[in-house]
C-alpha cells in the first residue's frame, strides 16, 4: 500500500512539527520545499512568506526567544540556504533554538550536477549543533523529533535539516521521475533498471508506519547542591555584590526576574534581559557599571560572558568574589586563563541557579545603602544625557530628543527591535524596555538587518503588542522591503528611522583617524515613500516638526493599531553622546 498511498514526506514534518506546539512556518518559497510548505497550512501552522531567506531565520529567532520552544525556517536548496547563513550563525551566538529546513536535490542527483545542488552539510556543520540529511521517508520523523530536542537542550542554538526533494513528494510522482528515459537495451538496461526500482523501493519503505510525534525529552544542566551552598555562602558575606544579567537568564524554563526582587542585590541588564526588571526598579542600574565593577565585593555573571562586552574580563576587580553561571563551558571561562579567575564557575541554567540561590537565602538581603548609592550615579549621568537631548543640533532633529519621547510615549505592552549602530546605541541608553525580553537586539554578533525579521516574529507572538524596529538609516536599508510582509501578512509595526545621511557609527572614528568619510556617507532619502509604496504608512520628520513630534508619535500609533505599518523617518543632526565609543 505504499505505494499507492498518496501521502508524501511534507506531511510527516507537518505532523512533527504540530505535536511540538510549532505555530509558524517562516519561509521564501521554492520548489524543493512546497510539499512541507503546503502540509504545514493544511494542519493549521500559518506560512509566513518573506522576502528575504534571512529575514525567514531572523524571524524564527525572534519567535524562539518570545515563545520559549523552537522557531522554524523553511528554505529552498542551494542559494535558498547559502542566503541564511549570517542569520543561522547570529542565532548560534545569541542561543536561540530554531530549526532550519533545507531543500536539497534528489538522493540520486546529489553532487552530479542537478540544479542547486551544493555540499550543504559541510556549510552548516560549523554554524549548527546538529545536522542531518534525510535519506529514506521513514528517518523523518525521528530526525526531525531529535533536531527539535537538540536546538532546546544544554545550550539552545539552530539545528539544520535537509530534505532531498524526492524523500518529500508521493511515491508515483518520485517513481515517475526515477523511470529510467530510454534505457539500454540488454544486461545494462536490466541492471540499471533493478538498481533504481531498489533505490526507490527503499527510499519509501516502511514510509507510513505509525510512530511516535511526541517530543523527547529535553536536557538542561543545573547547579549540583553544593555548588549553590558555595554561593549562598559568598551572597551572604557580601556588603558590595552585583549581578551581571545576560541573555541566559532569560531561557525557560525558569526566567530569573522573581528571584532578582526578593535578592534585593543591584543589577545590570544586557542582551535579552534588558528589561527584566521593569521600567523603573531601584535595584536596575543603567550606568557607570565599569565604576560599579571596581567597587563591587562580590560580582554574579549570570549568563554574562567575558567577551568585548566585558573588555574580556578586565573591567573586574581582582579582589571581587567572582560567581560564572552559564550553559556553556567555553562561555563560562572565556577568557579566565588571561583576564579574570572565577571563584565559583558553575555550568548550568543562570535562571533557575538564582531562584534556588533567592530561596536559600530567605529573609536576606543586599545592604540597601549599595543600590541606592548606585541609583543615585544614574540619576547624575541621566540628567546630563537630558540636558545633551536638549541642545540644538546643527541641523535637523536631536536624536536624543526624539528617543526620549518615544520612550515616554512607548505602550506598556511594547516590544523594541534594535537594528543599527549609532542611533540604535543611543536608543540602548534612554529607551527602557518594560518587561523581560521586550528588546530584541541581534546578541554577540552584532548583525545588521535583524529588524524586519525579529518585529515580524515578535508581531505574531504577540499580536496584542505594540512593536517597534529601531532602525539606522544604513540598517534599514537590509529589510525595507519587508513592509511589503508586514501589510500582506497583517502584522502592522512601526519602524522609526534616526536618518543622518550617514553610516554614522564608522564615520566617527574613520574621518578622525583616516582623514576620509569614503563608503560611509548615504542621503537623506525619502524612506517614508518606500513605506507607502509597500502598502503602510510613511511620515517625515524634520526640524520644522519639532512642536508636533508627540502628535505625530500618537497617530503613527493610533494607524498602527488600525492595521497599517508605520515608518518614521526622522531627519537627525549629530550629537556629541557616546564620543569615544568605538565599533570594532
Amino acid at each position: 500500500e505504499t505505494l499507492q498511498s498518496p501521502r508524501h514526506g511534507g506531511e510527516s514534518v507537518a505532523d512533527v512539527l504540530r505535536a511540538h506546539g510549532v505555530k509558524f512556518v517562516f519561509t521564501l518559497v521554492g520548489g524543493h520545499i512546497s510539499p512541507i510548505l503546503v502540509a504545514c497550512e493544511k494542519l493549521g501552522i500559518r506560512i509566513v512568506d518573506t522576502r528575504h531567506e534571512a529575514t525567514a531565520v531572523f524571524a524564527a529567532d525572534a519567535v524562539a526567544r518570545l515563545s520559549g520552544t523552537v522557531g522554524v525556517a523553511a528554505v529552498t536548496a542551494g542559494p535558498g540556504l547559502t542566503n541564511t547563513v549570517t542569520a543561522v550563525k547570529n542565532a548560534q551566538m545569541a542561543e536561540s533554538p530554531l530549526l532550519l529546513i533545507g531543500g536539497a536535490a534528489a538522493t540520486l542527483l546529489q553532487g552530479r550536477g542537478a540544479l542547486q545542488d551544493i555540499d550543504q552539510m559541510s556549510l552548516f556543520k560549523p554554524l549548527c549543533k546538529f545536522c542531518a540529511s534525510v535519506r529514506t521517508v521513514r528517518e523523518i520523523v525521528p530526525t526531525v523529533r531529535r533536531a527539535l530536542a537538540i536546538a532546546q537542550s544544554g545550550t539552545p542554538g539552530p539545528v539544520f535539516i535537509e530534505f532531498p526533494i524526492d524523500t518529500l513528494y508521493p511515491y508515483h510522482v518520485v517513481e515517475k521521475e526515477f523511470a529510467p528515459k530510454n534505457t539500454p537495451k540488454g544486461l545494462m538496461g536490466k541492471i540499471i533498471a533493478w538498481y533504481l526500482q531498489n533505490h526507490l523501493s527503499n527510499l519509501f519503505a516502511g514510509a507510513w508506519e505509525t510512530c511516535d510525534l511526541s517530543p523527547l525529552p529535553v536536557h538542561i544542566p543545573h547547579a549540583t547542591e553544593d555548588e549553590v551552598q558555595r554561593c549562598v555562602e559568598l551572597v551572604s558575606r557580601a556588603k558590595k555584590p552585583v549581578i551581571l544579567l545576560g541573555s541566559q537568564a532569560t531561557l525557560p524554563p525558569t526566567p530569573a526576574d522573581d528571584a532578582l526582587e526578593s535578592l534585593g542585590i543591584p543589577c545590570f541588564l544586557g542582551g535579552m534581559s534588558r528589561g527584566m526588571l521593569g521600567k523603573n526598579s531601584p535595584l536596575h542600574i543603567r550606568q557607570n557599571r565599569r565604576d560599579a565593577l571596581k567597587e563591587a565585593d562580590l560580582v554574579l555573571l549570570a549568563g554574562t560572558v567575558c567577551d568585548f562586552r566585558l573588555s574580556y574580563g578586565r573591567v573586574l576587580n581582582r579582589q571581587s568574589k567572582i560567581i560564572a553561571v552559564n550553559r556553556d563551558r567555553s562561555q563560562l571561562l572565556k577568557n579566565s586563563d588571561m583576564f579574570w579567575k572565577p571563584t565559583v564557575a558553575i555550568q548550568g541554567d543562570a535562571g533557575s541557579f538564582l531562584l534556588r540561590l533567592s530561596k536559600a537565602l530567605k529573609g536576606h538581603r543586599c545592604p540597601e545603602e549599595w543600590p541606592r548609592s548606585l541609583k543615585e550615579g544614574d540619576a547624575i549621568k541621566e540628567k546630563a544625557n537630558r540636558a545633551k537631548a536638549d541642545e540644538k543640533t546643527e541641523r535637523h532633529l536631536n536624536p536624543l530628543s526624539v528617543l526620549h519621547r518615544v520612550d515616554e510615549l512607548l505602550a506598556e505592552d511594547s516590544i523594541i527591535v534594535a537594528d543599527g549602530g549609532d542611533f540604535v546605541g543611543s536608543a540602548a541608553y534612554i529607551m527602557r524596555p518594560r518587561g523581560p525580553i521586550r528588546w530584541l537586539d541581534p546578541g554577540a554578533f552584532g548583525t545588521l538587518g535583524v529588524g524586519g525579521g525579529f518585529a515580524l516574529g515578535a508581531k505574531l507572538c504577540r499580536p496584542e503588542s505594540e512593536v517597534w524596529i529601531v532602525y539606522g538609516d544604513g540598517s534599514l536599508g537590509y529589510s525595507v522591503a519587508e513592509f511589503d510582509t508586514f501589510t500582506r501578512h497583517k502584522t502592522p509595526v512601526i519602524a522609526l528611522v534616526g536618518n543622518d545621511a550617514c553610516w554614522s557609527q564608522i564615520s566617527r572614528e574613520q574621518v578622525p583617524m583616516l582623514g576620509s568619510n569614503v563608503a560611509c556617507g548615504l542621503a537623506f532619502t525619502d524612506y517614508h515613500i518606500v513605506a507607502d509604496g509597500y502598502g503602510g504608512k510613511g511620515y517625515l520628520i524634520g526640524r520644522e516638526d519639532e512642536s508636533q513630534l508627540d502628535d505625530i508619535i500618537k497617530k503613527a500609533q493610533k494607524e498602527c493599531r488600525e492595521g497599517k505599518a508605520i515608518l518614521l523617518n526622522a531627519l537627525i543632526g549629530k550629537t556629541s553622546f557616546r564620543e569615544g565609543s568605538i565599533s570594532v
